[in-house]
């Protein structure tokens, strides 16, 4: 009886550990709103016998309160987990679920079909090995189709699966059918989508699903199920070059300094050669350390700690790559950008860039074009607002180690995120790097900023005043430069309005226009700091990311933000150029303060309240300032003695 037992118990490990080492496809349900995908998903896990009994009767219980078959399950509600979702029986957020078969495990996504919530759909997709397209019959290839398949095309999934659903609402008509993928077919053949493969199927009532149907008998092909168990895992990552980015340096004790991450692509082992980048410094794999101890090497998706034979720098974000087969570097690039905030996106605007492990400050330097995803025609834009999918150039503050997103996903993509409040808003794709910026070279001057300085005996510095139009911006400008000039100070105003005759003369008031004329004044003003001037910057300015932009272009201690804090009720009374008068008629648009927002200064070096005081009164203000910062700045030469 023992020995039965034993044997028993042999064949179950066995069973366990065959089912353990099957391979794990990944795959995003996507497609328009109302096409079925929970529902889709539903059945696959209800017949894969994966659903718990608890689970099945809350989805019963669920179903008579929020589906949509009446007395009948909803499978529907096995994916839709947001409360949202089930009131208004539409899926909002990205939906992770698992299941399996004998011959393969799945992890599906089900991504969101309204075009609100594309930017959750291209977060499922970025992991995908496959796409599964659902159509409905009823209305054919939708713009939200098309979208979906454009973004699976820029992400770098080229296998798709397009499940016509809900045929059993049009009598299973075989035209239908071959309509839709004769349509769908000629808009595929316009991406690099390859290999693209039709089902006919009904979610609601299994036909095709996981059993082939008695009612089509036109089609004679495999299941969807049978498709998915038999499509071909993607290997490319272990076939790619080694690439790790560094998520920590270990340094438990003087004696051991480790890179732990997770290998990105490709296989790693005792020995090998390595780069590291962005230094470009070599050395060799010394040893390889996984949960449980060293080991002779490591594949894509293992995460392990990694100690070289040579003392190299280096930090979180860098590459330990192949050195025979090393990354690129720039800091500028072509590629494509899917944005994902309300707020739009304006070109130099400052944001955050994040590719694997490395943090760079970025600015979109151009829109090359916009892509209407319907048509796959390219259009001018100046802005992209939500779901908007455009080719740009970017520049970086520093350079980078990548890969062309279509060789590797893992070096060649990135986020961008808001500096502020550091949300997500756009998602980008590597094309290439823009080799311009390696050919060009800062000419070093022998005269430099110190020395022009010490020529005029002063401190170099801009003093930006921001506040609404009639604040008294200019005014207060003119006041201190006055009294710099007295002082023998040397200086110059760049005022605003000035500017918009020659320098920013092209420029409208759009947001996006706002932030280069910002940005073309903080690099003049640059200029005049480098050549040892104190310079006086009056201009609205009106949004935060851009004056700090300004900020980080000057040393530390150069920027002195000084706010003209004037209520507008009283900028109004005051109105010198009537402006207010005529924005509130309508006759200007993008007026800030009226249409158009301002962004107050959260920390300013100066409050001055132009509302109560007098234009001589805060003058003194700014001189006074300048003073006690030289009183506190022992050894440095002042803006004003």
């Amino acid at each position: 009886m023992s020995a039965n037992r034993a044997a028993d118990g042999r064949q179950f490990r066995a069973y366990l550990n065959a089912r353990e080492d099957r391979d794990i496809l990944r795959f995003i349900m996507c497609g328009s709103v109302d096409d079925g995908k929970s529902t889709l998903i539903g059945r696959l896990l209800y017949e894969s016998r994966l659903v718990f009994q608890d689970q099945l009767a809350k989805v019963e219980a669920d179903s008579k309160r929020h589906g949509t078959q009446g007395d009948n399950l909803d499978l529907a509600l096995l994916v839709d987990g947001l409360q949202a979702e089930r009131e208004q029986g539409i899926t909002i957020d990205v939906a992770y679920r698992m299941f399996s078969t004998d011959r393969r495990k799945f992890i599906v996504a089900d991504a969101p079909g309204h075009e609100q919530y594309t930017r959750n759909m291209a977060t499922g997709a970025s992991t995908a090995d496959l796409a599964v397209v659902l159509i409905d019959a009823r209305k054919g290839v939708l713009p939200q189709t098309c979208r979906h398949t454009t973004i699976l095309s820029l992400l770098g999934v080229r296998r798709v699966i397009v499940a016509v659903n809900k045929m059993d609402l049009v009598d299973w008509s075989r035209d239908v059918f071959d309509g839709i993928v004769a349509a769908y077919g000629q808009f595929a053949q316009r991406l690099d989508v390859t290999g693209v493969t039709c089902f006919p199927v009904s979610a609601l009532t299994g036909d095709n699903v996981t059993r082939p149907s008695t009612a089509m008998d036109w089609y004679g092909g495999p299941t969807l199920l049978q498709a998915l168990e038999s499509a071909e895992v993607a290997t490319g990552r272990e076939s790619a070059p080694f690439r790790m980015p560094v998520q920590w340096v270990n340094r438990p004790s003087a004696d051991f300094r480790g890179f732990a991450g997770t290998v990105a692509s490709g296989l790693i082992r005792r020995g090998d050669p390595v780069m590291l980048c962005p230094s470009q410094k070599t050395s060799t794999v010394k040893r390889i350390l996984g949960p449980d101890g060293d080991l002779d090497g490591a594949r894509a998706g293992q995460a392990v700690t990694l100690t070289l034979a040579d003392e190299v720098d280096v930090s979180r974000g860098d590459i330990v790559a192949s050195a025979a087969d090393p990354p690129s570097l720039s800091d500028q690039f072509a590629c494509h950008i899917v944005w994902m905030h309300d707020n739009p996106l304006l070109p130099e605007r400052p944001y955050l860039l994040k590719i694997g492990t490395r943090l760079a400050g970025a600015q979109i330097t151009a829109i090359k074009h916009k892509l209407n995803v319907s048509t796959l025609e390219h259009t001018a834009a100046r802005t992209l607002a939500l779901n908007d999918i455009a080719y740009c150039n970017i520049g970086l503050d520093r350079r980078i180690a990548f890969d062309p997103y279509r060789e590797l996903r893992e070096t060649g993509g990135f986020i961008l995120i808001d500096r502020y409040t550091y949300e997500t808003v756009g998602a980008g794709m590597i094309e290439f790097g823009l080799w311009r910026g390696d050919n060009l070279t800062l000419h070093q001057l022998a005269i430099d900023k110190p020395a022009r300085a010490a020529q005029k005996n002063q401190r170099a510095c801009v003093l930006w005043l921001t506040g609404l139009s009639g604040a008294g911006k200019s005014a207060t400008a003119n006041a201190v430069e006055r009294r710099l000039h007295a002082m023998g100070r040397h200086s110059y105003t760049l005022d605003g309005d000035n500017l918009r005759h020659g320098l920013t003369r092209d420029l409208g008031f759009t947001d996006a226009d706002r932030v280069e004329n910002v940005r073309r004044i903080a690099e003049v003003a640059k200029l005049f700091v480098d050549a040892g001037m104190i310079v006086l910057v009056s201009v609205i300015s009106p949004f935060r990311d851009e004056r700090s932009m300004a900020r980080e272009m000057m040393d530390e201690g150069e920027f002195i933000e000084i706010f003209v804090d004037c209520p507008i009720e009283v900028c109004e009374q005051r109105d010198p150029k009537g402006l207010y008068r005529k924005a509130r008629a309508g006759q200007i648009k993008n007026f800030t303060g009226i249409d158009s927002a301002y962004e107050p200064p959260e920390n300013p070096e100066i409050v001055l309240k132009t509302g109560e005081r007098s234009v001589e009164e805060v003058a003194d203000q700014v001189v006074d300032y300048l003073r006690s910062r030289n009183a506190h700045g022992a050894g440095e030469r002042s803006e004003v003695r």
